[in-house]
């Protein structure tokens, strides 16, 4: 990325990075408390960082994650393009006459994105609980590919034994087999051969039997694994309310004054001063707002992660309906949408500030050479 260079040799001044290395010096002009201050801020940020990397949940829930706010991006841009063309036919006068075909287009265009989604989310489910089936069935399978070796291995040694046994015989035949083609008497002709196909052949059959109920317990512990996958399988947010099967007499709840707070969780005095906090941010230089913006994906999944964590628990421990947990769902999802926004800033700040962050990150002969360009 632009501005990512770095020199080995002269005082580099790295004021605020997300990138520093953690060896900031206190130049000339700069105070403890600014150093101090911004030093507090990155490992706020590292701290969500952390956060974040620690409640990131299963593979499976941070696949859907990135699928929903993928598409609510999409889906997002397409609708302002959409609004953004609609204005442009209404100020040329042509928006009343084309207004019912476009929106036609719209919805056939919608419902095809939707058909093909709902195609690729099954065609990825079929895939997923095809390779899950097969982690869950491998050891079951690798026991039962060992006694199939096993059972083959006996075999072979039951025919070699059978070789060893048949084989005096068989020469003691070369005397009795023309005895017996003379005067007509079968069990003279050929002893070793016959006595060899026999224990074969019941070699053969014992293995067939060991192979048929090896892969018969196989299909057994296969369909258990499935019985109980099914079984402890997971539902999502608004599918697990349970409902007592008898009424439950319910006690007259106690008073509540008002304006008292019976809980330690006030989401909106958090939002209210973070808003103020907003209003009040002065920051001493941009780099510091470079930080804030590179922590901001990681800020907002925290934000995201509370909702996630109300609709879990709306789900299984309070006593509301499952639309109240589906409405904590959608406000999860939409924020995680504005995670992917969120997620772009920083390249793009990087990109369009590159000659200015090359100034603070790798400055011309020192930081005070390069403030002569300050105008």
């Amino acid at each position: 990325m632009p501005g990512q260079r770095r020199r080995g040799t002269g005082p580099a001044a790295r004021h605020g990075s997300t990138s520093t290395s953690g060896k900031t010096r206190n130049k000339a002009g700069q105070t403890g408390r600014g150093v101090l201050g911004r030093t507090g801020r990155v490992g706020q940020i590292k701290a969500l960082r952390a956060a974040q990397q620690a409640a990131a949940g299963s593979r499976a829930g941070k696949r859907a994650q990135t699928t929903a706010a993928r598409r609510a991006v999409a889906d997002a841009r397409r609708k302002a393009a959409t609004g953004g063309s609609r204005l442009g036919k209404r100020e040329n006068g042509r928006g009343r006459l084309l207004g019912g075909a476009a929106r036609k287009a719209r919805a056939a265009r919608d419902a095809a994105i939707a058909k093909n989604r709902a195609k690729r989310d099954a065609k990825t489910g079929a895939t997923v609980a095809a390779q899950r089936a097969a982690v869950r069935k491998a050891p079951a399978r690798k026991a039962a590919r060992k006694a199939l070796r096993r059972s083959a291995a006996r075999f072979h040694g039951r025919r070699l034994l059978a070789a060893l046994l048949a084989l005096p015989i068989g020469l003691l035949g070369c005397l009795t087999t023309p005895i017996g083609r003379k005067f007509g008497i079968p069990w003279l002709m050929y002893p070793g051969r016959r006595l060899y196909r026999r224990l074969v052949r019941t070699a053969a059959e014992q293995r067939a039997e060991r192979d048929e109920a090896t892969r018969k317990d196989l299909r057994e512990q296969e369909s258990a694994a499935d019985a109980e996958a099914a079984k402890d399988g997971s539902q999502g947010p608004g599918q697990g309310v349970e409902r007592a099967a008898v009424e439950v007499p319910t006690s007259t709840p106690p008073e509540v004054s008002e304006g008292e707070h019976v809980s330690g969780f006030q989401f909106e005095e958090a939002a209210s001063e973070m808003e103020q906090a907003a209003n009040s941010y002065e920051p001493e230089n941009a780099m510091e707002i470079l930080a804030m913006v590179e922590g901001l994906p990681a800020a907002l999944t925290s934000v995201a992660n509370v909702m996630k964590t109300l609709a879990e628990r709306s789900d299984s421990e309070f006593p509301l309906e499952k639309e109240i947990a589906d409405g904590f769902n959608d406000i999860f999802g939409a924020l995680m949408s504005a995670v992917a926004v969120a997620e772009d800033m920083g390249p793009l700040f990087r990109q369009v500030h590159a000659q200015d962050i090359a100034r603070h990150e790798d400055p011309r002969n020192g930081p005070d050479a390069e403030k002569g360009w300050n105008v």
